[in-house]
């Protein structure tokens, strides 16, 4: 397929005027996902788990047989190693209460990178508290990068719990996550990768990584909002708690105690969300399809290609990694002397998406000395003349401004 039967799959694309540069915060669906959904509801509306009729059974394969597809698709050892959430931020609540509250104590240490996404934070600063452990930082370097000292440093015989994106959502860093784990098993601690804004753009084998806790969103790759996941070393959440209670997670409940399902129900109280479970098989199929060697082909060469166009831009100031190698999806800027909203604001009158803000990693943005940033995300349906068109925009942005900026 080339680029233009690719976006003619997106409905959105085709019926609105648009560069859409915020991949980063969610992806537009294909028209298969849309289908897909549809078919369910017009077909096999039913709750799974809950009903021993016709329909129920078929609902609750359709449900299963995703399950199945995304551990075949991170290459997880066991199906039940799969836990559905509603989003990544569940999902990395759920290790932060059902995992880090049980196994931290007094002097214990949580390390974490300073790009890391509010989700991946905010809840370990809750637990530390709690546990008496502390929460130490990974601080980056000049290039936006994490340097090997940093990590060695950071991560000592205290730590027990080492938290890391894959890919930074603000500056698009890809961080050697395989080097950080390995390191971290060597000084006894699990590592969580948070792969939201990586699993969109590269394949990602858990077992090759060895990652003891992965996570990552839909709908930021091509799936409906609402549903996410959780994969887990299943040595690891059987010994863990359930995070929610009731519905399906059960297993006997009595008048003052209960016994819990077994993986993976365990971590699925109540009626899931179906629909996104389904969209989320169909988005996989879709990216699978395509393959993942052509998306990095096509974004390697928009992203190319949009470095350049912007570096050769005076009045920016870029945020990103000089290393292309070591960069993906996202470019976080600025026009000198303007804040991000309102050179949003102009882009979106030239029909240019792009987010502005903290992006969720205020502690990072107050490293780097700023409060925020305009931020231009890819994904492999976005073409060189979304890119062009980004740029006039900033031109016009920018002399509006320029007589206003000291």
């Amino acid at each position: 397929m080339n680029i233009e039967e690719i976006r003619k799959d997106f409905p959105l694309l085709e019926n609105r005027d648009i560069a859409y540069l915020d991949n980063g915060a969610t992806t537009q669906k294909p028209i298969q996902v849309i289908n897909t959904i549809k078919e369910f509801y017009e077909k096999y509306n039913a709750n799974p788990h809950r009903g021993a009729y016709t329909l129920s059974v078929e609902a609750t394969e359709v449900y299963e047989n995703t399950r199945t597809k995304i551990a075949k698709f991170i290459n997880a050892k066991h199906r039940e190693e799969i836990i559905f959430s509603k989003n990544a931020t569940e999902s990395l609540n759920l290790i932060a209460y059902s995992y880090g509250m049980d196994n931290l104590k007094k002097d214990d240490e949580v390390v974490i990178s300073i790009m890391e996404h509010h989700s991946n934070l905010v809840p370990w600063q809750k637990v530390t508290k709690i546990t008496g452990s502390t929460l130490k930082y990974m601080y980056i370097n000049t290039d936006f990068e994490l340097s090997d000292e940093e990590i060695e440093t950071k991560i000592t015989d205290k730590t027990k719990i080492v938290g890391i994106s894959h890919v930074s959502n603000a500056l698009g860093t890809i961080n050697n996550v395989k080097k950080i784990i390995k390191y971290a098993h060597k000084r006894g601690a699990i590592v969580l990768v948070d792969a939201s804004q990586s699993i969109p753009h590269m394949k990602i084998d858990v077992q090759e990584l060895d990652a003891d806790f992965l996570v990552f969103s839909g709908h930021k790759m091509l799936a409906p909002l609402g549903i996410g996941v959780l994969y887990g070393k299943r040595e690891l959440l059987n010994k863990m708690t359930p995070f929610l209670m009731g519905g399906d997670m059960i297993e006997y409940v009595y008048e003052q105690d209960t016994t819990f399902a077994p993986l993976p129900n365990k971590f699925e109280a109540g009626t899931q969300n179906v629909e996104g479970v389904v969209g989320f098989g169909a988005a996989i199929d879709y990216i699978e399809k395509i393959g993942y060697d052509k998306i990095q082909k096509i974004e390697n060469e928009l992203l190319t290609y949009a470095r350049q166009k912007l570096s050769n831009l005076n009045y920016l100031n870029l945020y990103l990694t000089p290393n292309e190698e070591n960069h993906s999806g996202v470019i976080s800027f600025n026009i000198k002397g303007v804040h991000s909203h309102d050179v949003a604001s102009i882009l979106d009158s030239q029909g240019v998406c792009v987010r502005s803000g903290n992006h969720c990693t205020q502690p990072l943005m107050r490293f780097l000395g700023i409060d925020s940033t305009c931020r231009a995300s890819f994904y492999f349906y976005n073409t060189k003349e979304d890119v062009d068109r980004l740029v006039e925009a900033l031109d016009k942005a920018y002399n509006m401004f320029k007589n206003y900026i000291r």
